[in-house]
């Protein structure tokens, strides 16, 4: 039996992406579906959320900042991606990439890892839908019962009674909807998703251009929160948010926005997974998820400069006034005639949660579609539709996991792990660059990250430090709750994985001639 730390040949992994035909998945995709894959996952619940939490909790004014940091660390990784999809566009990401530059093992912990971006990801995003679809139902003076919109674990006072949760039913019927989508075909999943992305980024830009007339500069003083800031009371007085941690206030508060709003930013790599789907991999995988980071880090510093503009942090970090519902609150309470736009900013979230929902099914799917054929996975997951050519077996797994999740589980309970598992990913494939570069460096690459050179690793060394303080700085409950997801990895590996994997066994299929060859673009 190979070792735990034996590498999936890369040739092989040229020849899966050469093959064609029965059991293989469709080229639909060109460069403008995969920027509109990149941005519909990435501007969601993370950039109408997580900037006034950002700001409220660590950065202030200064939450343009943490974008900025958080886009380079993005920035970093994203070239790394780059990179690999080019060279080896095949389904898996950065699963797919750890497999052929550090072995086995290091991939199981990616692809562990990207369970909790992608599926539960995607399972806490839907129970924030159904919130938000509750909100606009209010709009029009109904809304969806208190016990068929909140999971059974939950419950509240609404009208002096107390209601008990039995079914999250909003959260549940779209994450079949789309899993439905998702196994009719890419194609049509793609066209909806740049129907979406259309619309809710124009009505980001319509509040980026309106909220501009309303940000007040004193909002913006001082640009970071001084250190022993004074905490943030309610209207009872009592003290609901302190700064006295080094990552609350000042730099270190940048740092620590960062690590909070990164979540907005996760997205761009579920891009990479659908490299196997691309049109021109070489040419397409590069634009799409470089494409889409730098059209989402442009729209994030603008919001958050007239989100912070428009109301004061502070105001932010009372759960009363701002909360999840602060873009809301900020046009209520300080662009008097626009009531209208909060309607739609609720529209958008509504439809921003809907992409992010599809890209990340689609990129779990994938995912599972590569472990599968290696076996380190159920064969069921790598089984594909026979007229659709889609995974439907491995959608049909998610859509009863992810689905009852969002029925029957709270969506607090995911706190930053989604987060976490981005950034583990993001540092494994920094670094797979690196080892690649040294270990292959006549490998013909279509896109080549600057500055990577063996002798001077600068944009993966970035991504490796960058990605790491980020992850440092989540808090430590997210940290301790991802410990113990990994080491539940590491029982599934050495119970199931290493068990039933096509490398342990010596199943290794090796390409003939032609197939080694590099991808052939399409004419």
């Amino acid at each position: 039996m190979a070792s735990i730390f034996a590498k999936k040949p890369l040739a092989q992994l040229l020849g899966e992406a050469n093959s064609t035909g029965h059991g293989t998945l469709k080229r639909t995709l060109g460069a403008g579906n995969l920027v509109a894959l990149g941005v519909g996952a990435i501007i969601g619940a993370g950039l109408f959320v997580r900037t006034a939490a950002a700001a409220a909790q660590a950065s202030g004014p200064g939450v343009t900042l943490a974008f900025v940091v958080a886009a380079i660390g993005c920035v970093f990784a994203g070239l790394c991606y780059a990179e690999f999809a080019a060279m080896i566009p095949i389904a898996g990401s950065a699963y797919t990439y750890a497999y052929t530059t550090m072995g086995e093992f290091v991939a199981w912990v990616i692809g562990w890892a990207l369970i909790m971006e992608y599926a539960l990801g995607a399972a806490t995003v839907s129970i924030a839908w159904s919130e938000y679809l509750n909100k606009l139902l209010e709009v029009f003076g109904t809304s969806i019962p208190y016990s068929m919109s909140h999971s059974p674990f939950e419950s509240a006072v609404v009208n002096g009674v107390t209601e008990h949760g039995i079914l999250n039913l909003p959260a549940l019927l779209v994450i079949v909807a789309l899993s439905l989508l998702l196994i009719k075909g890419t194609q049509e999943s793609a066209l909806f998703n740049a129907i979406v992305v259309f619309l809710k980024v124009a009505i980001v830009l319509v509040f980026i251009a309106v909220g501009w007339q309303f940000i007040n500069p004193a909002n913006h003083t001082p640009y970071l929160i001084p250190e022993n800031a004074e905490p943030v009371k309610n209207a009872a007085g009592s003290i609901v948010r302190e700064y006295t941690q080094w990552n609350k206030h000042g730099w270190g508060g940048v740092l620590g926005g960062a690590a909070i709003v990164f979540f907005a930013f996760i997205g761009f790599d579920a891009v990479s997974t659908a490299a196997q789907e691309a049109k021109n991999p070489k040419r397409d995988m590069p634009i799409g998820i470089l494409g889409s980071l730098a059209v989402c880090t442009v729209l994030y510093i603008l919001f958050g400069h007239v989100l912070t503009g428009v109301a004061s942090w502070r105001e932010f970090a009372d759960p009363a006034l701002g909360g999840e519902a602060s873009v809301t609150y900020a046009i209520k309470a300080h662009m008097p005639g626009y009531g209208w736009l909060s309607t739609a900013v609720t529209v958008a979230i509504l439809l921003g949660f809907s992409s992010v929902i599809l890209v990340m099914l689609m990129g779990q799917s994938r995912v599972f579609f590569s472990m599968a054929k290696d076996g380190l996975m159920p064969k069921a997951f790598s089984e594909l539709h026979p007229r659709f050519a889609t995974p439907y077996k491995s959608n049909i797994a998610l859509l009863i996991f992810v689905g009852g999740f969002a029925a029957f589980v709270p969506g607090s309970l995911a706190g930053d792990l989604t987060s976490f598992g981005t950034l583990l990913a993001f540092v494994l494939v920094s670094a797979g660059v690196w080892i690649m570069r040294r270990s292959d460096p006549e490998q013909h690459r279509p896109f080549r990250a600057p500055l990577s050179s063996p002798l001077f690793p600068f944009v993966p060394i970035m991504g490796i430090l960058v990605c790491t303080l980020m992850i440092l700085a989540l808090d430590s409950f997210t940290l301790k709750v991802a410990l113990g997801w990994m080491l539940l990895g590491f029982i599934v590996y050495f119970l199931y994985g290493k068990r039933n994997s096509m490398l342990q066994k010596g199943i290794v299929v090796v390409p003939t001639e032609m197939e080694e060859q590099a991808f052939v673009e399409p004419d």
